[in-house]
């Protein structure tokens, strides 16, 4: 009889804990993350039209900084493309003040995401990656670095690195 009531108790704390969901399996923090942008202030800037390699390493650098949030377990990527209609219409997420956070608020996002890549000239690129509460358009996160001597195809590891080095590890340190 013993040895019965300790396999139904034993059984019974398993099944308690197989259907609680673990909190570790459930990303915190839905996140719109948005096409990033180029600035082109170079000399060229309003000659030399945005090419199509731009165009993929922007994309890739988007992607980088989604696949980097989603790997982390903290961040549930939320889709933004239904709102590229409103971000083009403002000139793009760099002439918008701010209207990344309400836009990702009316997407179910927590947070918003945007990055600019800054073309000083040809071999010289600053990035900055901007994280915004949803809800009240504040701050969360403002990161900036400069990409010196490399050219566009260097735009997906600068945001590597302040991915890794400034915002995940300012993630993990709360």
């Amino acid at each position: 009889m013993t040895v019965r009531r300790v396999v139904i108790s034993v059984a019974a704390a398993l099944t308690v804990f197989a259907v609680q969901p673990s909190k570790a399996a459930e990303p915190g923090v839905k996140i719109a993350v948005f096409d990033f942008e180029l600035n082109d202030r170079s000399a060229g800037g309003g000659i030399i039209a945005l090419d199509a390699i731009d165009s993929e390493n922007l994309k890739m650098s988007t992607e980088e900084a989604r696949r980097m949030l989603a790997e982390s377990g903290r961040f549930s990527i939320v889709d933004a493309r239904s709102a590229a209609d409103e971000v083009i219409a403002v000139g793009g997420i760099q002439h918008c003040n701010g209207c990344e956070g309400p836009l990702a608020k009316k997407l179910g996002a927590d947070q918003s995401m945007a990055g600019i890549i800054t073309r000083v000239n040809r071999t010289e690129y600053t990035l900055q990656i901007l994280i915004r509460n949803a809800e009240t358009g504040a701050v969360v996160s403002n990161v900036f670095t400069c990409l010196r001597m490399g050219a566009n195809y260097a735009w997906p590891r600068g945001v590597k690195s302040l991915m890794t080095n400034s915002i995940l590890a300012a993630q993990s340190a709360q």
